[in-house]
């Protein structure tokens, strides 16, 4: 995979990140693929990507398709699916995948690389922490609003990829301690993700809210409990990271917060629900998540329910 000639690589998801990075690398020349949904697909054939920043409003041209065969002859595949979806994807993805192929989880959650490699066994498969604000402001047009580093998992990882990566403009970081950074963005997504959702607020406007604060740091505290019990190591201080996120992305509404507001299935379960859960099998309390996760999913509920009703 010699970083001289372009990369022949796949988007599997044509949600906000995944055509974020796509789209990053196609501007610096390489081949890409998306993979998504119908209204996606056509806009992006049409059009191209169109990759709006504070600093530029660009069209990128991919090529894109509804179906798994899209990651054939893929070089790298960028793993963009929410959390729910990361097993199908992998069968999905299988009969098309060629030798060698390289995989990188640009997911949230915790696990999704080592349940991909369960389906996809024999593949090198990474996990990665994405610290990017963006959302799509419309089928093929992704905005962005600040970030973009990746922290990636070194042992699943050639060099040449991240080079890839950083010429296309792209902070890629690589680092043995993926499982703690990703139990670091897990704590920063338990903190404002189902608050987001629940105030319909960006990060800026939710962290001046009346007891916010107290509530996220009952939450950090009981990630970090379930994290010490789990043997997992947490790098540098979480504390000040929960803070900067508003500073750095005020602007952002969480992905829970978008996914409610486009009436699908949030990862809610991968976040509070998954601290919940942990800590539930570690004999450690965690009621400010319980009631996170129980109240984004009764708001999911509902907000499924009332778009089947105006679609019916």
């Amino acid at each position: 995979m010699p970083t001289d000639r372009p990369l022949n690589v796949a988007v599997y998801g044509a949600g906000a990140v995944g055509c974020y990075y796509g789209a990053l690398l196609a501007r610096a020349g390489h081949q890409v693929t998306v993979i998504g949904r119908p209204e996606h697909v056509q806009a992006i054939n049409a059009r191209g990507i169109r990759l709006q920043s504070r600093d530029f409003d660009i069209k990128v041209a991919v090529q894109a398709t509804t179906e798994p065969v899209g990651v054939l002859d893929a070089e790298l595949i960028l793993l963009a699916v929410k959390s729910p979806d990361t097993e199908r994807a992998g069968q999905q993805m299988h009969p098309h995948l060629a030798p060698g192929t390289v995989i990188i989880c640009l997911q949230n959650g915790v696990d999704n690389a080592e349940r991909l490699r369960a389906v996809l066994p024999g593949f090198k498969v990474s996990s990665a922490v994405v610290y990017v604000a963006s959302e799509m402001a419309g089928p093929g047009h992704v905005r962005h609003h600040g970030r973009g580093e990746l922290v990636i998992e070194r042992a699943a990882m050639p060099e040449r990829v991240g080079q890839a990566f950083r010429a296309a403009g792209i902070a890629a970081i690589m680092d043995e301690n993926v499982r703690g950074a990703l139990w670091a963005k897990l704590i920063l997504n338990c903190a404002y993700n189902a608050l987001s959702a629940a105030g319909h607020m960006a990060y800026g406007d939710l962290i001046r809210q009346p007891g916010v604060e107290d509530v996220m740091e009952a939450v950090v505290a009981e990630c970090e409990a379930v994290a010490a019990a789990d043997g997992v190591a947490i790098p540098g201080d979480i504390r000040l990271a929960v803070r900067r996120i508003a500073e750095t992305m005020p602007r952002q509404h969480s992905s829970t917060a978008q996914d409610l507001m486009r009436g699908r299935p949030s990862e809610i379960d991968y976040l509070n629900g998954h601290i919940a859960r942990r800590g539930k099998a570690l004999g450690i309390a965690t009621p400010a998540n319980t009631a996170l996760w129980v109240t984004a999913r009764l708001a999911e509920t509902w907000q499924t329910g009332q778009a089947n009703a105006a679609s019916s």
